[in-house]
Order: structure tokens, then C-alpha cells, then sequence
């Protein structure tokens, strides 16, 4: 037989091949569950007392649209560039992102956005409502203040803000020192508020008569003087000759004198003021003692403010009260008694006085900063007023004989920040719109249906009918990131001066970072809850029942193929879909 006969014959094979569709067959027929996009709500846009949409404006930084970033933040804060620089960032604090690695560096991009915006002259495109009829006047000019003539120009008022001072700003220009706040920042953030027709009217104190008269000429006034008046030590010596409190202190420094001080300067108290006022004494020759009568971390100032003065060479003695302030050939003699702990209840733990321990120290310098409280007495909101209206930061009195009176800031919000009084503008400027628009009775409801999350931090987005009204209030934890599809990776180290630097004079502290630094820890963040194009859900479907889409989702679900078998949701990176019983 010849080799070819020996060979097997094997058979041409038969591939069915279709000229039909298979459209008609609608697999989603088959389908009780069913996926749908459903984007939610961010843990740090939760924890924002401002409300920012943080989550999206990461994922515009990660995408290079720092314009788009910047004006995100616009929507529901006027002060990206000061918020970045001196913000407590709790936003920071509940990132999810710090339960795979570290937390994202939010302040460091916001402001980064802000500093690449002033810094190219970019122009925000932000809606705003045409001028109408209510004017509104608005009692001083700090961060409370100016965030309710904002957003109240926004919604078409006319705002006039009166400042007793020269200048505008209240607290973030008196009160914050230059290292941390410089002063052109300032001007620029807001001369924004002012290119929204915004009149700031300087040198102009208001008295209680004020308030009496005002309703020949304003709808409502919006009352947020601050905390002003220095609260008493109650004890002998205070009110010695150059015994001088921490806020006058800190204006007098801002406004371009540099006291001469040398030697030991006690500082007596624990919040942002005094850790201020002890860095500013360093810097201007002295040794400073932050003298506190409670433990470090029972301290209300910024911890990372602490580290920095700590680290710079501030000195902090730890349970130790004053009781008395003497004249002394070498300045003052402080008495001091020590303190210990006597219960761990509320937020900071309570102390009372080791009997028979005291000590004695010599100071060059007495500076106070125990806390301060409104000027005036009509400046506080009025108790067990049955016309009287609180809400999460604000508190608001309607009158039968004149203008519905608003109050803000630290006359009203529970916690004394800078974030805390935008959020106090941004309520007081809802509810006043509300009132006009829709009466008294409906602020609370209609404030309300603008919470981030569970609240109390609200949104503007959402009270103008924005895409974020969508949202779902869900927060999202972090067992519900698919964390498959990220890397771990540093966080970004904020670049600063260093520490010798620091001490010889009042330069900003903190550096700029470039864009390639910017957009590196900006793909590290989950974008928990909101959709960032990843097409994971196209890609994975077994149906391609995923189609892409013109609308703002970027992409819709064909229900008439899609056999929920949920693919898409366990795919979805950052809890951006849902999956329901059909």
C-alpha cells in the first residue's frame, strides 16, 4: 500500500455559522434581579461642613480638569484657596482611602485648583440666578458673613456688607497668621465675592439702632460680628499693663508690627489662638509657653497646628491652671497649679486642682487665649423667642415690626471654624431664600432635602436642582469598594519650609505642588460612590446589554437583554451601582 492509502482521512469540519440576529430573543425576560446605576453619597463630602462634592473633584483633578475641579468647589464654597491653607480637613479623617493605605491629601488639591486658578487669572462659569427684589444686609464682613452675601448674590439678592474694620475678612484677616493665610490669597478669594455685585461697605460699625431701622431699606439682615470680646481669666493680676489678650495680639502682628520680645512669654489656653499666638512669639524672639489646664489631647486646636509648634520649639506644659499674675523685675511672676484628670466624660476630659502643688514661673510676657464671645448683647440670637427658628449653624427671628434677622458664624453654629461659618452663609442664605420664596413655614423642610448624607453639612447644588440631587444619601463604607482595581500608594508629602526657615519670619510655611503631584494623588482616591467612566460595567456584561449613552451617566442599561445577573454591580469599582429585586 502506498503511504497516501495508510493516511486517515479526517473529516472537514462543520462550524454552524448564523445569518439571522438573535435580537428577538430577549434574554431580559429571564431577569428578578436588576442593576441600575445609582451613584452615592462620599464619606469626606459627609464629614465637609461645607458640603463639597470632594469625591467628584477628585476625579476631575485625576482627569487634568482643574477648572472644572475648581469650580465644583465654587458651587458650595467661596473659599477653596483659604480653606485649603487653613481648613481642620475632617474630610481627611473618615476617607475611605486610609483603610487600604492613606487618607487622600483633600486640602492639598483644593489647593492646588484654587492656586492654578489664581494663578493663570481663570474666570469661574457659575450659574446665578438674575437680581431680584429683597436686599439683604449682612453685618460683618468675615468668613460667615461673606459666604451668605455669596451665596445669596448667587441667588439674586443684593447684598451690603458693613465692616466695623478697614479691611475686609474678619478672623481670616486679623486673626490668621500670614505664615499659614498670606494676604494676597485673601484679596483674591474675595474680590471674586465683590465681582458678584457684592458691596462691601468698611469703617462702618453697627449698633443695635441699626437693626431697629434697617427695615426701611432690607428684606433681612444677616448677623455674623464673631466672637470678639475676650472672656476674664478670674483671677488677680489680669488686667495688669501688658498683660494683653491673643486676638488683638495676632491683629496687631497681621498688620505689619513686630513687637520686640524676648525671653519666656507664657500663653495661657489650648485652642487655635494660642497655638497662633505662641508660633508668632517664636518667630518675633521669644521662648513661648503654652500654659494649659487640661492634657494635649484634650486641646481644641488643630493637631497638626500642635505638631508644628511643638516641632518649631514651642513648649506646652500640660495640666497647669493660673492663679495669679504678679509684677515681677523680669516682667510678670505666673502662679500656677496643677491640675489633674477627674473624669473622662464629653469630648475633653474634666480636671480639678491637686491640692498643695503650685509652682512658680517668671515670664517676660502674659498673652491670653481662653476663648472670646460676642461684643454686644443684641448680637447673641434671643432665647425662648417663640419666633425663633434654629437650624444645624444658624438661628433666625422673624419680627412683626421689622427685617427677619439671621444669625451666623459663632453666634450660632456649634463649632468654631472657618468651614463651620460657610456653612453657616450657605444655610442662612437657603432659609432666606426659602422664606421669600415659599414662607416661613417651609425653611425647615426645604433645607433639609439638601443634606450630604445624613447632614448637617448641606449642598447648594442640590438646593438649585443640580445633578447632585440625584444622588443617594447612602454613605459609602469602605467594604463596599471593590478595592481589586486599586494599588497601594503613598500619600503625597506636603512639601514646606523647614523648620530653621520657618522661625525667621512670617513666609508661608506650606509649598505649592505641581500638577504631576496633583494628578498622581488624585488617581489614588476611590471616587467613593460616583462614576468616573471606568466602563467596567460595558466591559464585564455578558449580554453587552451596557450601551453608551449621551446622557450624564455616560452610559444606559438595555433591559430588554440584561438578565441581572449583576456582573456590572460586583464589577463597579466604587459603589456606583445597585442591584434590586426586580
Amino acid at each position: 500500500m502506498t503511504e497516501q492509502m495508510l493516511s486517515p482521512i479526517v473529516p472537514t469540519p462543520l462550524i454552524p455559522r448564523s445569518f439571522t440576529t438573535t435580537e428577538s430573543n430577549k434574554t431580559g425576560s429571564w431577569r428578578f434581579l436588576k442593576p441600575r446605576y445609582d451613584e452615592k453619597t462620599a464619606p469626606c463630602s459627609a464629614a465637609c461642613p461645607a458640603g463639597e462634592d470632594i469625591a467628584r473633584v477628585e476625579m476631575l483633578v485625576a482627569q487634568g480638569l482643574f477648572k472644572e475641579a475648581w469650580e465644583t468647589i465654587l458651587q458650595e464654597n467661596p473659599f477653596p484657596a483659604v480653606c485649603g491653607r487653613v481648613c481642620f480637613h475632617p474630610c481627611e479623617g473618615v476617607c475611605n482611602r486610609k483603610e487600604f493605605d492613606d487618607a487622600i491629601a483633600i486640602h492639598t488639591l483644593e489647593r492646588f485648583v484654587a492656586d492654578t486658578a489664581m494663578r493663570y487669572g481663570i474666570q469661574p462659569d457659575i450659574a446665578r440666578r438674575p437680581v431680584q427684589g429683597p436686599r439683604v444686609a449682612v453685618v460683618g464682613s468675615g468668613p460667615s458673613g461673606l459666604a451668605a452675601a455669596y451665596f445669596l448674590a448667587r441667588l439674586g439678592y443684593t447684598c451690603d456688607v458693613f465692616e466695623a474694620k478697614s479691611e475686609p475678612g474678619g478672623i481670616l484677616r486679623w486673626g490668621i497668621p500670614l505664615y499659614r493665610l498670606p494676604v494676597n490669597v485673601l484679596e483674591w478669594e474675595i474680590g471674586r465675592i465683590r465681582s458678584l455685585g457684592v458691596e462691601i461697605h468698611c469703617n462702618h460699625r453697627v449698633s443695635s439702632d441699626f437693626l431697629r431701622d434697617a427695615g426701611d431699606r432690607y428684606q433681612a439682615v444677616f448677623i455674623g460680628c464673631g466672637h470678639h470680646r475676650n472672656v476674664d481669666l478670674g483671677i488677680p493680676g489680669e488686667n495688669l499693663d501688658g498683660v494683653e489678650e491673643g486676638l488683638p495680639f495676632l491683629e496687631r502682628v497681621r498688620a505689619g508690627e513686630r513687637p520686640d520680645l524676648s525671653g519666656a512669654v507664657a500663653i495661657i489656653g489650648g485652642g487655635n489662638t494660642a497655638v497662633d499666638v505662641s508660633r508668632c512669639a517664636l518667630r518675633l524672639g521669644a521662648k513661648p509657653v503654652i500654659v494649659y489646664r487640661r492634657r494635649r489631647q484634650d486641646m481644641p486646636a488643630f493637631e497638626h497646628e500642635i505638631e508644628m509648634a511643638l516641632e518649631e520649639g514651642v513648649e506646652l506644659m500640660e495640666l497647669w491652671a493660673p492663679l495669679e499674675i504678679a509684677p515681677h523685675a523680669d516682667g510678670y511672676r505666673l502662679v500656677l497649679q496643677k491640675m489633674e484628670v477627674a473624669a473622662e466624660e464629653g469630648p475633653r476630659a474634666q480636671v480639678r486642682p491637686v491640692p498643695g502643688e503650685t509652682r512658680e514661673m517668671v515670664v517676660s510676657k502674659v498673652l491670653k487665649a481662653i476663648g472670646n464671645a460676642a461684643e454686644e448683647a443684641w448680637m447673641e440670637p434671643p432665647e425662648g423667642d417663640g419666633k425663633l427658628l434654629r437650624l444645624a449653624n444658624t438661628a433666625l427671628v422673624r419680627r412683626d415690626d421689622g427685617p427677619v434677622l439671621v444669625y451666623g458664624g459663632d453666634l450660632a453654629a456649634l463649632e468654631k471654624s472657618v468651614a463651620h461659618a460657610v456653612a453657616s452663609g450657605k444655610e442662612a442664605a437657603m432659609a432666606l431664600d426659602t422664606y421669600f420664596q415659599d414662607g416661613w413655614d417651609a425653611i425647615e423642610s426645604k433645607v433639609s432635602a439638601c443634606r450630604v448624607g445624613q447632614g448637617p453639612s448641606l449642598s447648594m447644588e442640590m438646593y438649585l436642582g443640580g445633578e447632585r440631587c440625584r444622588r443617594n444619601p447612602h454613605v459609602v463604607a469602605f467594604q463596599e469598594i471593590n478595592t481589586d482595581y486599586f494599588l497601594f500608594s503613598p500619600r503625597l508629602a506636603q512639601p514646606r519650609l523647614l523648620k530653621e526657615e520657618r522661625i525667621q519670619g512670617f513666609s508661608e510655611i506650606d509649598l505649592k505642588i505641581s500638577a504631576a503631584l496633583a494628578l498622581r494623588e488624585a488617581e489614588r482616591c476611590f471616587n467613593c460612590g460616583i462614576c468616573n467612566q471606568c466602563d467596567n460595567c460595558r466591559l464585564f456584561c455578558p449580554d453587552l446589554a451596557v450601551c453608551r449613552d449621551d446622557n450624564p451617566q455616560g452610559r444606559r442599561i438595555n433591559y430588554d437583554y440584561c438578565k441581572g445577573c449583576g456582573v456590572c454591580v460586583v464589577e463597579c469599582p466604587r459603589n456606583a451601582m445597585a442591584l434590586e429585586q426586580d
